[in-house]
């Protein structure tokens, strides 16, 4: 039976993956509020398509640093993809490649960032960061990152701790004794495992390496020793995109980390317009958390954001049939936001106009 949308490809990952790997893949924080928010605070929105608009070519192409991107859509970071199939992290970078995507490595990759660059070459590649306890292992990160000809640092910002995944808790999560944290060696690679009983793996790992003391001074420190953009990931307020601005940040990603952080948090797209508003004139404004189908994709861009990443459906691709899995994910995803541009009458994304998607109270109180 074909798949026709990315639940298609969940449905298929659920029976690939053992429990241990698909609860830490799917699950949010908390009651997972925030995790069904991020689904339907888009289905609040509703499109106002313009009708007799000659839709017969579209050109639904864009650019992000300086960088020709065939569609407004890139593969966000998400650790451990060998747990989902022994493609991994290359599997998916080569895919977000041949879609003309940007692909974000995560640190706590199972792929090292020289491996991911030799195997994917001519995919556009980011690196999201974590600042480590330890400077050096950061710093040497970064120099890592320019030398593999990453183009840019993602920095996520939203995790000074991990928030409370009770599935991970359940399960006592661990990364499988056959992988590792491959950007690192020792107990940095493998010490996501083993954790003390009523923990996961993953948080006792960040809690022991991860800087909780980083303020938005250390952006300077991070500028200091980079030639890349810098784009700070995890931005939810008005207020943090002004400090991202005035620290000197290139770009925001709007993100809620996945609703795996804090519980109750408004969804990403629910957040973009104060941020939009805010700083979208002098930062690159991105967005991540809930896309599923091409009119997700849409409605970000018409309330400001320049291009949207995915993250569990990349997963889910590629759980269900390695790099082969995304690029058909991806390739349903791209024909149904060509679909929606068409019949919204944009025929490209500058055609796109904020009038075109309205909150649904807009109409509920006619």
């Amino acid at each position: 039976m074909a798949l026709v949308c990315v639940e298609d490809f969940e449905k298929k990952a659920a029976g690939h993956l053992e429990k241990n790997a698909l609860d830490y893949y799917r699950s949010g924080a908390g009651e997972q509020f925030t995790l069904g928010l991020n689904r339907e605070a888009f289905r609040r929105l509703r499109l106002r398509p313009r009708c007799l608009r000659d839709v017969s070519r579209l050109d639904i192409s864009c650019e992000i640093f300086g960088e020709r991107m065939k569609w407004p859509l890139g593969i966000a970071p998400t650790a451990m993809q060998k747990m989902a199939h022994p493609d991994g992290e290359i599997g998916n970078a080569r895919a977000a490649g041949k879609a003309g995507s940007i692909f974000i490595l995560s640190t706590l990759s199972t792929t090292s960032l020289e491996d991911l660059a030799a195997g994917a070459p001519d995919t556009v590649k980011w690196f999201q960061l974590y600042i480590y306890k330890d400077r050096t292992i950061t710093e040497k990160l970064v120099r890592r990152a320019e030398k593999a000809n990453f183009k840019a640092l993602v920095l996520t910002i939203d995790a000074p701790i991990f928030g409370h995944r009770r599935a991970d808790v359940r399960n006592n999560f661990s990364l499988p004794a056959h992988l590792s944290l491959a950007n690192f060696q020792g107990v940095k690679a493998t010490g996501v495992g083993n954790p003390s009983m009523g923990a996961s793996g993953i948080n006792e790992y960040v809690s022991s390496q991860f800087d909780p003391t980083i303020t938005w001074k250390d952006i300077a420190w991070l500028k200091s020793i980079t030639h890349l953009p810098i784009v700070v990931k995890g931005v939810l307020t008005a207020e943090d995109a002004v400090l991202a601005r005035e620290f000197g940040c290139a770009g925001i990603i709007v993100s809620n980390h996945g609703a795996r952080q804090i519980d109750t948090v408004p969804a990403s797209i629910e957040a973009l317009p104060e941020i939009v508003k805010a700083v979208g004139d002098d930062l690159v404004v991105m967005l991540d958390g809930g896309i599923m189908q091409g009119n997700d994709i849409f409605k970000a861009l018409a309330l400001g954001a320049k291009t949207v990443f995915v993250g569990r459906p990349a997963v889910w691709g590629l759980a269900y049939n390695g790099q082969k899995g995304v690029e058909e994910m991806l390739s349903v995803l791209r024909k149904d936001f060509e679909i929606t541009m068409a019949l919204i009458g944009a025929q490209t994304l500058k055609d796109i106009l904020p009038s075109m998607v309205v909150h649904e109270w807009q109409y509920a109180k006619l």
